[in-house]
């Protein structure tokens, strides 16, 4: 059976009756956003500035499926006193929302392979007396029955349907899958997916599904095809072979206009664009589409040819500010890279000036940087852009020395300085800057609060590694491993803040189970079906430390038979060497702090209420270091008590500020770090926030735990 504890689907029903005749509107979190908008705001305000400090525990369920690399990126939903949320495993549960007792729990996974990845949540759609629940899982989208948690069986293949159907073109093994939640309108899903970074991956295609059937009723091409709009800032027919250009992040709606309001990120490969010159469209782009249609309203392009991974992160927020004297309804998109960017919701005309801006030429052989970025005058970006050998770390003389050291051998640092085979500084680092917890945006007063990290990471490239027929087998397989795995595992096997180390993997993965990850993908890693088969058992012989079998006569004729030009050998003349955050020898940032910070700005005058650091490293602290903050992951939310609600750091803690003032009120332990985002709801009158503990990243332990607070 798909379904664990159906013998409670009693309570469930029971439960969804009693608590919809003890609520309202205001009382539910319906979508990850808080609303369609993704204000992330609550009118709640039981919990206030003067009760807060009286928060205790009120339930902490345990999903029981942890294991030493998961965590929980989901922000959990409420409607009608019953919380939805996924597991570390990608299962979805059903709970009350007042005791987080189990309704039940539906497992994609059952009777076939299990696959990870994030999730960061589910989507919710109801119409008379039908009730669902959408989320993905590998590259299905599935729609449940929000009472019992059994697929829907009208929808698709028996409650599922293909996230790599309908593309256009054959995507064969590429990655994709769906890390953030769709969005409604109507009856329609509009759905993002997250695929692979490297060359091969499969296009961003948003798609629209009929929430009955499953079936595909609008697509918009994210890298334009002949006679579309953008067509001519790509080479001619890159849709045919180009990747990304995908919506990972969220999406937001304005139900009224009927818009959706979309951000996408770049083009792939991500550091190397001599096969893609021209800007890209509509990669790293501010979408507006007719949430009926897909037919684009307007759009705003935040990085031309992108050469540094700056997705637009997370999605955009919905508000209404005053400017020139009157009212107008915006949208808010925050970046990587530390800005804020503020349009008139229905012309996309930015409401702070937005200047284009000369950035650097690029050095590698056939690249060809954009000669400049967009960069808004106002709101001043919330993320350090800038790195001088003044801002090396002084936490230590030794520390200072080794990073100035190294400070002055790598690329002079520019905020759009292009990646290099010395190595460019990227500060905000590859996860930003701003990343997918997003920003909350207060309805009473236009200011948008948003947190960031300011640790700077390392972009280096190197010429690209090649196969060729003559490779002997002893070297087949420590040559696909240079050119296909050591750009994210290092070419030490060491693994980095991104990927696992791989020495020893042995241990843990049989030979067989590596190749299943080979052919499916895993996780952050894409599938690499399309090698060879000698290939394949030559790279896992090369992992396990084991001489590679002998080729057969077939696999040496199939070698020698492809072209040298397709021996493996990538398009681009350079490959990226890894996910590099550059670090002191003691482990924390080789940049003074602070680390990581929550801001508040005022989106009707681009003014700074405040900022503060967030997070502590307390071995830091008891040394007498002020507050450095720390990297984050997550986001928060703010509501009508005067509160922002926000987890993030790696310290495991999860604090309210006042949203006033930024002043901390409250604090509490967490059994994990929550690497999410919150949500606030009420329950017969009684007002909880809820977090997922699920750690897993920076170093931190992983956990498998929501806890829910309230007032005694």
């Amino acid at each position: 059976m798909f379904l664990r504890h159906f013998a409670l689907l009693g309570l469930a029903v029971a439960c969804v009756a009693q608590s919809r005749s003890a609520t309202n509107p205001g009382s539910d979190w319906r979508v990850t956003g808080g609303d369609a908008g993704n204000s992330r705001y609550s009118t709640l305000d039981q919990i206030n500035r003067r009760t807060v400090a009286s928060l205790r525990v009120a339930w902490i369920y345990h999903t029981g499926d942890s294991s030493a690399n998961s965590q929980i990126q989901a922000t959990p939903i409420v409607v009608d006193g019953v919380l939805y949320t996924t597991t570390p495993a990608l299962a979805v549960v059903a709970l009350r929302a007042d005791s987080g007792t189990l309704i039940w729990r539906f497992d994609p996974f059952h009777n076939r392979e299990r696959e990870m990845h994030a999730n960061r949540g589910v989507v919710y759609w109801a119409s008379g007396a039908e009730r669902r629940i959408f989320f993905s899982a590998g590259r299905r989208l599935y729609s449940l029955d929000a009472t019992t948690g059994r697929p829907d069986q009208t929808f698709g293949d028996s409650g599922w349907v293909d996230l790599a159907a309908g593309l256009g073109r054959d995507v064969g093994g590429a990655y994709i899958v769906a890390t953030s939640p769709g969005v409604i309108y109507d009856d329609l899903l509009i759905q993002g997916t997250r695929v692979g970074e490297e060359e091969g991956s499969a296009p961003g295609d948003i798609r629209a599904y009929d929430v009955h059937t499953g079936r595909i009723r609008w697509t918009f091409h994210t890298i334009p095809r002949p006679g579309e709009v953008g067509y001519d800032t790509w080479p001619s027919d890159a849709w045919k072979t180009a990747g990304g250009a995908n919506s990972w992040a969220g999406m937001s709606v304005d139900i009224a206009r009927g818009i959706v309001y979309i951000p996408t990120g770049s083009a792939t490969p991500d550091f190397y664009g001599g096969a893609r010159i021209g800007e890209n469209l509509f990669a790293n782009s501010l979408l507006a589409l007719d949430a009926r249609t897909g037919k684009r309203i307007w759009h705003f392009q935040t990085v031309h040819h992108d050469l540094w991974d700056r997705d637009l992160p997370a999605a955009p927020n919905l508000l209404t500010v005053t400017r020139f004297g009157r009212r107008v309804d915006a949208v808010a998109q925050i970046s990587k890279s530390g800005y804020v960017f503020l349009f008139d919701r229905l012309t996309g005309a930015p409401l702070f000036p937005i200047d284009e801006t000369r950035a650097p030429p690029s050095d590698l052989v056939g690249e060809q940087a954009w000669p400049s970025q967009p960069i808004p005058r106002a709101p001043q970006p919330y993320a350090r852009t800038w790195f001088l050998e003044s801002d090396v770390t002084d936490l230590t003389p030794t520390a200072h020395d080794a990073a100035l050291q190294r400070f002055r051998k790598l690329r002079r640092y520019d905020l759009f300085a292009p990646p290099s085979v010395e190595g460019t500084v990227l500060l905000p680092g590859f996860d930003g800057g701003g990343e997918w917890g997003g920003a909350a945006v207060d309805r009473e007063t236009a200011i948008i609060y948003v947190n960031a990290s300011d640790v700077p990471w390392i972009l280096a490239m190197r010429p690209a590694a090649n196969i060729t027929p003559s490779t002997g087998p002893a070297r087949i397989g420590q040559v696909v491993y240079a050119a296909t795995c050591a750009g994210c595992h290092g070419t030490d096997r060491r693994g980095n803040d991104r990927s696992p180390s791989l020495i020893g993997i042995g241990a843990r993965l049989s030979a067989e189970r590596i190749r299943q990850v080979i052919d499916r993908g895993r996780g952050f890693m894409p599938s690499f079906a399309g090698l060879r088969e000698d290939e394949k058992q030559a790279v896992i012989a090369y992992l396990l430390d084991r001489a590679p079998p002998t080729p057969s006569p077939r696999d040496v004729a199939a070698r020698q038979s492809v072209p040298a030009s397709r021996q493996k050998a990538p398009s681009s003349p350079y490959e990226f060497v890894g996910y590099e955050r550059w670090r002191d020898s003691s482990g924390y940032p080789a940049i003074k702090a602070p680390w990581g910070t929550l801001s508040a700005i005022d989106l009707e005058d681009g003014a700074y209420h405040w900022r503060i650091p967030l997070g502590e490293h307390e071995a830091l602290t008891k040394k007498g270091v002020p507050l450095t903050g720390t990297e984050q992951y997550g986001g928060p939310i703010v509501t009508a008590g005067g509160l922002v609600f926000i987890a993030a750091t790696q310290d495991e803690k999860f604090r309210a500020f006042d949203k006033t003032t930024g002043r901390l009120l409250w604090q509490a332990s967490l059994p994990a770090a929550g690497y999410a985002t919150p949500s606030t709801y009420s329950v017969r009158g009684k007002q909880y926030v809820v977090i997922a503990a699920g750690g897993g990243k920076l170093g931190t332990k992983s956990g498998d735990a929501y806890v829910a607070f309230a007032l005694p």
